[in-house]
């Protein structure tokens, strides 16, 4: 949704620069360990991340800006060294196993772009290459693909980089249009073509809102607000930004987002904006470096999160406790407790794919498993729900729905499905030293489930 205008410059955009640190990935699809998926032994020691009945790999949708948790920069390629020295964590042991290049989500495209757009308008010349600010300090500088300056409104684009991620949006130009607000109005953003549009309840945004989601939008925010205040202003800008990605309708048919809700084009996420790949096998094997690094040094409790919302939860739960990015890869520190135990491993994610380890699944990627709306139904009924709310649970477009309607009902939702993935969990590792409990967190990281330790906590 561009004013239609002669750009002043087009060429290719450069990969961005200066990349400070790294986030958990999601493996890709296409990986040699995925061959192994569908042969999962019971006994918990088999050597993929998949269960025999479910899970299993082959061709589908593919997520897009898959990125999490906060750890240092891993020996990529492309960025201005080779990051900040490990120190000896398990995740630090994790990310140093490394030598994939980092890469950018769409959020970060998007704030990069707003604020060299916002800039253009305000003083008449575009920013190339642009530094933004990210979350974790990080102030990476993107060239620009595209630049326009029309009467009233300026646009700037963006490639998007994501590394050696074999991301959908790899290459996909993220735009940014902005115009002068009323006044009073702040930052207003809407979707142009290729964003897509909240259409069903359960998610982040209302119903009706662009998909921009709620962390990106603080950094495109806070992005456009800096360079108000370079350019002499308040910081309090009257902005609409409109947001467009080329292709991005296309390209969100190979995603989750038309059954989730999200239609006409693709989401703009990113809770850090650094995306890091890492292949299956390799990162299923940090994950057991990790686990021997913190038995190496006495570690008696440990957690594996899924992505830095529930990373931040067991810290404000457990400060220090040793951390284990377990991304998607539930199977992959569960079988590997059993020879190599810790006495108590916290097991915490999303309600969504906690529910599916409450149901038997070892790989959490939504390229390789889905919610059981049926399952979750059962479990709801075990809670206490009837028959009218256990419908509902069962016909709701999203797992994050189906926890709302039982907690609004006083049904303890979460906490029977922590309970169910705790026992999947401890059946997994068959070990009596390993003690689990399991905490499922809304995507704000509010903890709605939780099954703890047998022993006493």
């Amino acid at each position: 949704m561009t004013d239609p205008a002669e750009p002043v410059r087009t060429g290719p955009g450069e990969p961005p620069r200066d990349v400070t640190a790294a986030d958990s990935p999601a493996g890709p699809g296409n990986d040699p360990a995925l061959a192994e998926q569908g042969r999962h032994d019971l006994t918990g020691r088999g050597p993929d991340s998949g269960r025999a009945k479910r899970g299993t790999s082959g061709s589908g949708p593919t997520p897009s800006d898959r990125e999490a948790g906060d750890g240092t920069t891993p020996n990529g390629r492309g960025s201005t060294g080779r990051g900040q020295t490990s120190r000896g964590t398990g995740r630090e042991a994790q990310l140093d196993r490394s030598g994939l290049r980092p890469g950018w989500t769409t959020g970060a495209c998007a704030a990069a772009a707003g604020r060299a757009a916002w800039t253009a308008l305000l003083t008449g010349v575009f920013p190339d290459p642009v530094e933004i600010d990210l979350p974790h300090g990080r102030r990476p500088a993107f060239a620009l693909t595209q630049e326009q300056l029309g009467e009233g409104w300026t646009m700037a684009a963006v490639t998007k980089d994501a590394g050696d991620d074999p991301d959908v949006t790899q290459g996909a130009v993220v735009r940014a249009t902005l115009r002068r607000g009323e006044p009073g109005s702040g930052i207003v953003f809407r979707a142009g073509e290729g964003v897509g549009a909240v259409t069903r309840a359960g998610l982040p945004l209302a119903i009706g809102e662009p998909a921009i989601n709620p962390v990106p939008r603080r950094y495109i925010a806070a992005n456009i607000a800096a360079a108000d205040r370079e350019a002499g202003g308040s910081g309090e800008p009257d902005v609409l930004v409109t947001v467009s990605i080329d292709d991005g309708e296309t390209i969100a048919r190979r995603t989750w987002n038309p059954r989730i809700g999200i239609l006409g084009g693709l989401s703009v996420l990113g809770t850090t904006g650094v995306v890091v790949p890492y292949s299956c096998a390799a990162w299923i094997a940090s994950i057991h470096e990790g686990i021997d690094v913190a038995r190496a040094t006495g570690v008696q409790h440990a957690a594996g999160t899924t992505g830095s919302s529930s990373t931040a939860t067991v810290e404000r739960l457990y400060p220090g406790i040793e951390l284990l990015d377990m991304g998607d890869f539930a199977g992959a520190v569960l079988k590997y407790l059993h020879d190599h135990p810790i006495a108590r491993i916290t097991l915490c994610g999303g309600f969504a794919k906690m529910s599916k380890l409450a149901n038997g699944y070892l790989d959490l990627h939504s390229h390789r498993t889905q919610v059981d709306h049926e399952h979750l139904a059962e479990l709801a009924a075990r809670a206490g729900a009837g028959p009218e709310l256990v419908d509902r649970v069962r016909q709701s477009p999203t797992a994050a729905g189906a926890q709302a309607l039982c907690a609004e009902a006083g049904v303890p939702l979460g906490d029977a499905v922590a309970a169910a993935a705790k026992a999947e969990a401890q059946a997994v590792i068959d070990n009596p030293r390993v003690d689990v409990q399991v905490i499922c967190t809304d995507r704000g990281g509010a903890v709605v489930g939780r099954a703890g330790f047998t022993g006493t906590d």
